[in-house]
């Protein structure tokens, strides 16, 4: 068996390619599906954000695996070989391991140390469980993840004071206002009528970050007006005026700045329908939605000026470099935690060697104890029976530990192979029990 990973990120592939890879909620039961009717797939987890697309997998054989796990890439995003595989990256057991706990420590991620990546991990093992996708080693490997997240941000100061998507979106249309004004700065947002379309988590930290530069009210669109009153009441001192989406082209004609982030799996805003409207100052539209939400034909309407997640680029660099000193801390913490389940996967190796001996050494003990309590007789007590039932297990377990323990322990492959071969010789495990 093999730990793989297939995948893509803002690293290797514009948003025009992870936008055709981003599976929704709506497709994961037959992505599952299809993942799992492969052999060479003995357990699978689906890893989607709108910055990657990552396939982590349980194989039989490395290389088939992988190509499975392409093959199903490429179905899936309709992408011809030659324009989809040179954006994806595969790692192999250890490395596909220490990239898992990378990317759940948030040193993967565009804005280096982000929070919401853990929740979006945590939800990559809560899908593949509900789906039936993943066994012992996944689930083990997966809630490791999970904790290695939860210790990076604990123990270091990687996840003090930083910045997610959403807020580097909005420092991002600080940044543009400050620029159009020649300046390189970021400017506050009080003077802007702001528009945010779309009520999931990404636009309760949009709300979040525009009232905390200086936006105090904006008009907030979804597709269901309940959703949107609610994430509303959650912040009292904004002024948020809520609507459906059938009132966009409204807000197109009146906003200045606008955030997209629904899971609308095709653009609701193109070249087409800004056509239509004549406008006296510029329309800032930045979308962090991926599948995006805003076609790319857009920038070819004048009155308006677009921005993808891959743009958050300009304003993620001017904070990057405070943060690499405390990555440090956590590439060491990272490592220390791949290790350690690299060294528990080893160590099952030695399970049916140890199984075969716990079940010899049991059959013994109860043939002997059944040979003893015949010549006690009648008069032996069921209380007596049962201590001296416990006495034998209990000698049983006190010769098993220390070489159940050894056999265990973290070792070179080699010597473990050697020791496992010298107990199956030892005890006949290989041709009979020890009974």
């Amino acid at each position: 068996m093999n730990i793989a990973v297939v995948g893509l990120s803002h690293r290797t592939a514009p948003v025009e390619v992870r936008e055709k890879l981003s599976i929704s909620d709506d497709h994961i039961e037959e992505s599952f599906n299809s993942l799992k009717s492969n052999e060479q797939v003995i357990e699978v987890s689906i890893l989607s954000t709108c910055n990657r697309l990552e396939i982590y997998s349980l194989v039989k054989n490395q290389d088939l695996g992988v190509e499975a796990i392409k093959d199903f890439l490429g179905n899936h995003s309709g992408l011809d070989t030659e324009d989809l595989y040179p954006h994806l990256f595969t790692f192999n057991q250890a490395e596909a391991v220490n990239h898992l706990m990378r990317v759940a420590g948030g040193l993967d991620s565009l804005v280096l140390g982000e929070g919401q990546i853990l929740s979006q991990v945590k939800k990559m093992v809560r899908l593949a469980q509900e789906h039936q996708a993943i066994g012992p080693i996944f689930n083990r490997l997966l809630t490791q993840a999970v904790s290695t997240g939860k210790r990076v941000r604990s123990e270091t100061n990687l996840g003090t004071g930083a910045v997610s998507i959403s807020s580097a979106a909005v420092e991002l249309a600080q940044l543009k206002l400050g620029q159009a004004q020649g300046k390189d700065q970021l400017m506050t947002l009080e003077s802007e009528n702001v528009a945010v379309i779309g009520a999931g988590k990404m636009s309760r930290l949009l709300l979040q970050h525009l009232q905390s530069k200086g936006c105090s009210k904006l008009t907030l669109l979804n597709r269901t007006l309940q959703r949107a009153e609610a994430l509303a009441a959650d912040f009292p001192g904004l002024e948020v005026k809520c609507g459906l989406l059938e009132g966009l082209d409204q807000c197109l004609q009146i906003s200045t700045l606008m955030f997209t982030s629904t899971a609308s799996e095709n653009p609701i805003i193109d070249a087409n329908r800004l056509s239509k409207f004549k406008r006296s100052s510029i329309l800032r539209l930045i979308d962090i939605g991926v599948p995006r939400n805003i076609a790319a034909d857009v920038s070819e309407v004048s009155g308006f000026e677009s921005h993808d997640v891959d743009d958050l680029q300009e304003v993620v660099s001017r904070n990057q470099d405070a943060r690499q000193q405390i990555a440090l801390e956590a590439e060491s913490l990272i490592s220390e935690e791949a290790k350690n389940f690299l060294e528990w996967w080893a160590s099952l190796e030695a399970v049916p060697t140890i199984n075969r001996l716990r079940s010899g050494l049991e059959a013994i003990r109860k043939e002997e104890l059944q040979k003893a309590l015949s010549r006690m007789g009648p008069d032996f007590s069921a209380r007596e029976r049962k201590v001296v039932e416990a006495l034998s297990k209990g000698i049983v377990n006190k010769i098993l530990h220390t070489p159940v323990t050894n056999l265990r322990a973290p070792q070179p492959g080699a010597q473990r192979k050697e020791a496992l071969k010298i107990v199956e010789t030892l005890f006949n495990l290989g041709e009979s029990d020890l009974s």
